[in-house]
C-alpha cells in the first residue's frame, strides 16, 4: 500500500470483511427497536466504535496494538450485554473469528479466557431471563461461538504451512536450476572446451600444410570433420540430460547400457513411488543414472541388482553390483570425488536425502529420501 492512500479494508482480502458487516445490522436493529433516549445514542456510538474495531483488526494484524483492538471490542460487547439484553452475545462470533488468528498457543490462550469470560459472565448475569425466547435462541450459537476460534485457528495454520511447503518447493526448484547450471557449465567446459581447442589447433595445421603437403591436410581435414560430430553429439547429449528424467525410463537406459558392457542386471520393486513429487523424482532418476555410470567404469563387475522401496517415511533406491568394492579408506570421500559421486550427494541434500557407500561382496549404494508428512509439521507447529 503506497503511503496516504486510504483503504476500507486490506484489498488483498476481498469483500470477504465486507460481508460481515451485514451483521452489524441486527445490534442496530435491537437498539431501533427496544431502546430509546440517551441508551439509543449511547448505543449507536458503540456500533461505531465496534465498527472502527473491526476494521483496524484487519491492519493489527501480528502488531501488538492487535491485542487492544480485541480487547476493545470484546469491552464494548460486555457492556451491551449487562446494560441493555443478553441477545448482544451472538457479536462475539466477531471477536471469535479474530481470535482464531493468533499463531502464537500462549497470547491465543489469553485472548480465548477473556472471550469466554466476555460471554459467560453476562450469560449468568441474565439466568433470570433464561426462558426468554430471544436469549435461549442465542445459546446455542454460543457453543459454535466457543469453537469457532479453534477451527479457525487450525484453517489458518494449514494455510500457512501450506504457504511455507510452497515457498520451499520452490527455493529447492531454484536451487537444482542453480544446479543444474553449474553441472552443464562443467561438462561445457571439460567437454566442448577440449574439442573446440583440438578443432582450432587442426585449423591452423590444414591452413600451413595446404600448400605443402595436401594429403596430408585432406587427412587433418577429414579429422576436423570427424572431431565437430563428436562435439555435435556431445551438445546432444547435454540436452538430453537437461530433460526432466523418471525412474522407469532410467530403468530402460540401465538396461541398456549394462547390457552393452555384458553386466547382468536384476530389480526389484515398483520404480514408479506413490506420491513422490516431480524434484524429488527427477533427483532420484539422476543418481540411478549417475550410479549405473560408475558401475560400467569404476566396479569391474559382473552382476547388478537394483532395488526399488518404499516405507512409511522414506522412498529407497538401492544399487548393489559384484565388482572391486570401494577402495579402503576412511570415509570413501576420495572415491566420492573420482566417481562424480559429490554431485550425486549435493543433489540429495536439497531434498533432505542421504547416501552410503559400503563394501559388501562388491559395492552397495544406498540412497534415501525422506517422505514429508505435513502432519507432522503441523504438530510441530502447534
Amino acid at each position: 500500500m503506497k503511503p496516504g492512500k486510504f483503504q476500507i479494508f486490506p484489498h488483498r482480502l476481498g469483500f470477504f470483511p465486507y460481508l460481515w458487516l451485514v451483521y452489524l445490522s441486527l445490534p442496530i436493529y435491537q437498539l431501533v427497536s427496544f431502546e430509546t433516549g440517551w441508551k439509543l445514542y449511547i448505543g449507536y456510538m458503540m456500533v461505531g466504535l465496534f465498527l472502527v474495531t473491526y476494521r483496524q483488526l484487519y491492519f493489527a494484524e501480528g502488531k501488538p496494538s492487535f491485542f487492544n483492538w480485541l480487547l476493545l471490542q470484546m469491552l464494548i460487547i460486555f457492556i451491551f450485554c449487562m446494560v441493555y439484553e443478553g441477545n448482544y452475545l451472538f457479536m462475539g462470533f466477531f471477536t471469535a473469528n479474530f481470535i482464531g488468528w493468533y499463531s502464537d498457543h500462549q497470547k491465543f490462550r489469553t485472548a480465548f479466557i477473556l472471550f469466554v469470560l466476555v460471554e459467560t459472565i453476562p450469560l449468568i448475569y441474565h439466568l433470570n431471563q433464561i426462558w426468554n425466547p430471544g436469549l435461549l435462541y442465542t445459546i446455542p450459537f454460543m457453543v459454535i461461538m466457543m469453537l469457532s476460534p479453534f477451527g479457525i485457528r487450525s484453517m489458518n495454520r494449514r494455510q500457512k504451512l501450506e504457504q511455507e511447503l510452497a515457498q520451499a518447493n520452490e527455493q529447492i526448484h531454484n536451487l537444482i536450476k542453480g544446479e543444474e547450471r553449474m553441472r552443464i557449465a562443467r561438462d561445457l567446459h571439460d567437454t566442448l572446451g577440449h574439442t573446440l581447442s583440438l578443432i582450432t589447433l587442426k585449423s591452423q595445421l590444414v591452413e600451413k600444410l595446404v600448400d605443402v603437403n595436401a594429403e596430408q591436410a585432406r587427412l587433418e581435414a577429414r579429422e576436423i570433420q570427424n572431431t565437430s560430430r563428436a562435439a555435435l553429439r556431445q551438445v546432444r547429449e547435454l540436452v538430453s540430460d537437461m530433460r526432466t528424467a523418471t525412474l522407469t525410463e532410467e530403468l530402460k537406459e540401465a538396461r541398456i547400457i549394462l547390457q552393452s558392457a555384458d553386466i547382468e542386471l536384476t530389480h526389484e520393486g515398483n520404480p514408479r513411488y506413490e506420491g513422490i513429487p516431480d524434484t524429488a523424482h527427477n533427483i532420484l532418476s539422476l543418481c540411478l543414472r549417475e550410479a549405473v555410470t560408475n558401475v560400467v567404469k569404476h566396479s569391474g563387475a559382473s552382476r547388478c541388482h537394483l532395488s526399488f522401496g518404499q516405507s512409511e517415511s522414506e522412498w529407497m533406491l538401492l544399487v548393489k553390483d559384484n565388482g572391486i568394492g570401494v577402495p579402503p579408506g576412511t570415509d570413501g570421500q576420495a572415491t566420492r570425488e573420482k566417481n562424480g559421486l559429490k554431485g550425486m550427494s549435493e543433489r540429495l541434500a536439497l531434498i533432505g536425502g542421504t547416501m552410503k557407500i559400503i563394501s559388501e561382496e562388491g559395492t552397495l549404494l544406498t540412497v534415501q529420501v525422506p517422505i514429508v508428512i505435513k502432519n507432522r509439521k503441523e504438530c510441530e507447529a502447534g
